[in-house]
């Protein structure tokens, strides 16, 4: 006889108390995963047991509920089962659940423990050996880019007139309306980041022009000349066009472009916007752009971030422009029970959990959503159901230690 049993099911009972209240006090800890006390009975060369003990602590990663949060490095794992790969000062590699991150003032991307995640630098691709590193959102300044194409669609308005005035234009004097049909100014970009202007004049040709590529063939359709000027008047390049009878443009050709020669200024370097004209048409409509894009922009400073599904950091700029800033990278493993929990949101790879396994966000591994975290995966209820189990375990065992303890008083007393 022996008070064994009792006290290995009021210890393992003691533990399953542990266990449910830790997952109770971390129900509203962002990316926690509850555990669950497994058991095993104890034998020892007898039919009769011993009692039982915790045979083991599991996790389980079921994803937790997404919920928003409005704040921009927020970040929430969706749909797979990957992990932020985090390391510290020492070099130290932990995987975490939890994306509430922070941008440190010298650009570093941290969790609230001061871990820095890593990911793959803007330009960098990943794979080919190449390893995650720290990631930095440096305030850096977008450099200007400058305009080297136009896609520019107009309709030209058939029913107006071939103006007599001769066209002519000169630096600091530009064409007067009477020389031209319709004109659009087009803002482009130098390469120091300077707006610089551009103006297309259209002059509807009379019937009597010719055909500028064969001066011997009757005209079919109509012809107008487009001259382009900078913003002083001077003039950049001439180009003829002609329309078909039902309007739409042969000339210049599909996928020809119009060259627009512009010289820099105040330091900037000379620069050959290319014009593509496509899509223009003359109907009988007011004379009208359908389409003025030009790729150029100038500096921007940036004003903010957000993280992509694919896992991209897309700054945004006071240019109105974006520009990847990173990826962060996350990891699976071939067996995620097996890693070891190390407090502070944070696990790590063990021999059980096989060795991280590290790629984009796509897949398997989840995507990101900005501006959300991953709630515990707790089930409040049903653990609160579990903490009664346990309590009443515990107490049925202290009953059988003191059923026993009657038995052994009775005993003593014969």
């Amino acid at each position: 006889m022996g008070f064994g049993q009792g006290v290995s099911g009021i210890n393992a009972a003691a533990q399953n108390l542990d266990v449910i209240g830790n997952n109770i006090s971390n129900s509203g800890t962002v990316g926690f995963k509850q555990s669950t006390a497994t058991f095993a009975d104890v034998y020892a060369g007898s039919r009769v047991g011993l009692g039982v003990r915790v045979n083991s602590v599991v996790q389980s990663f079921n994803q937790g509920n997404i919920e928003a949060s409005g704040r921009a490095l927020d970040v929430a794992i969706t749909g797979g089962n990957g992990f932020f790969r985090l390391v510290d000062d020492a070099g130290q590699v932990y995987f975490s659940r939890n994306g509430q991150l922070k941008r440190l003032d010298d650009g570093r991307l941290v969790n609230a423990s001061g871990l820095q995640v890593t990911g793959y630098p803007a330009g960098v691709q990943p794979g080919g050996g190449v390893q995650p590193q720290p990631l930095v959102i440096a305030n850096t300044q977008m450099p200007p880019k400058a305009t080297d194409s136009i896609t520019a669609q107009f309709n030209l308005d058939s029913r107006v007139t071939a103006p007599t005035t001769p066209f002519a234009t000169a630096a600091g004097d530009p064409p007067d309306s009477a020389m031209f049909n319709y004109s659009s100014t087009i803002e482009i970009f130098d390469s120091l980041g300077n707006p610089r202007q551009v103006t297309a004049y259209f002059r509807k040709m009379g019937p009597e022009h010719q055909d500028p590529l064969d001066p011997t063939t009757p005209v079919v359709g109509t012809n107008w000349n487009m001259y382009v000027t900078d913003e002083n008047g001077g003039l950049l390049t001439t180009e003829a066009m002609r329309f078909d009878l039902n309007g739409n443009m042969v000339l210049p050709a599909a996928g020809a472009t119009v060259g627009v020669p512009v010289a820099g200024a105040n330091g900037a370097a000379d620069m050959t916007v290319q014009m593509n004209l496509a899509g223009t048409t003359q109907f009988g409509s007011e004379n009208d752009p359908k389409t003025l894009v030009q790729n150029g922009y100038a500096s921007g400073a940036l004003l903010g971030y957000t993280v992509q599904p694919d896992g991209s950091i897309l700054g945004s700029f006071s240019n109105e422009q974006t520009m990847n800033l990173g990826q962060i990278v996350l990891a699976t493993f071939g067996n995620v029970e097996g890693l070891q929990p190390e407090g502070d949101n944070v696990w790590t790879a063990t021999g059980a959990s096989g060795q991280p396994l590290l790629g984009a966000p796509g897949g398997s591994y989840g995507q990101l959503q900005s501006n959300a975290v991953e709630a515990s995966n707790v089930d409040l209820s049903g653990q609160l159901v579990n903490l009664i189990i346990a309590q009443r375990t515990y107490q049925a065992n202290a009953q059988t230690i003191q059923a026993q303890d009657q038995v052994l008083q009775t005993l003593v007393n014969i």
